[in-house]
């Protein structure tokens, strides 16, 4: 078996088109941003606390993706209708993307699925207006992102200085 992130798109490649239903089950593709920064943020689990954590940091710093037109997508293989519900719950007003059938195969194609917990782990892609990978993180268990991270791609792939 392959580490993690073995077979994830590096900075420098296109990433991978998709399409996965919203918290609505409403579809949405990644090829249809084209034009706009884009961060694809895989997460493993709706209403787990590292997550949670993560994704009310980006709720609460939504500025600094609005100031570069960014599109939020954020991706685990809980189904539409917990996506749904942890959005409500939470406020979160971004895409949560269900990756839930087949399991996980977004995910996958990202290198950041894993086998033996059947779920994803925390990797995040910014892409840039081309559809090009320009950032590109895969955290192990139980270790948050670093949201400022995300500011400075932002910041860097746009021109435009991020809060």
């Amino acid at each position: 078996m392959l580490p993690l992130g073995a077979k994830s798109p590096q900075v420098g490649e296109v990433a991978p088109d998709f399409e996965l239903p919203n918290q609505f089950g409403e579809p949405v593709r990644l090829s249809s941003f084209r034009g706009r920064p884009v961060v694809v943020l895989f997460f493993p689990f709706a209403f787990s606390g590292i997550c949670t954590g993560e994704l009310c940091e980006i709720r609460d710093g939504w500025d600094a993706f609005a100031k570069v037109d960014a599109e939020v997508l954020a991706v685990s293989v809980d189904s539409k209708f917990a996506q749904r519900a942890y959005a409500a719950a939470e406020g979160y007003e971004f895409s949560l993307l269900a990756d839930f059938w087949p399991h996980g195969e977004v995910a996958r194609r990202f290198g950041v699925f894993d086998e033996v917990s059947g779920m994803a782990v925390r990797g995040t892609f910014i892409i840039d207006s081309d559809g090009v990978v320009r950032y590109r993180v895969i955290n192990p268990r139980g270790q948050a992102r670093d949201i400022a991270e995300y500011r400075a791609a932002l910041a860097e792939i746009s021109g435009i200085p991020v809060p």
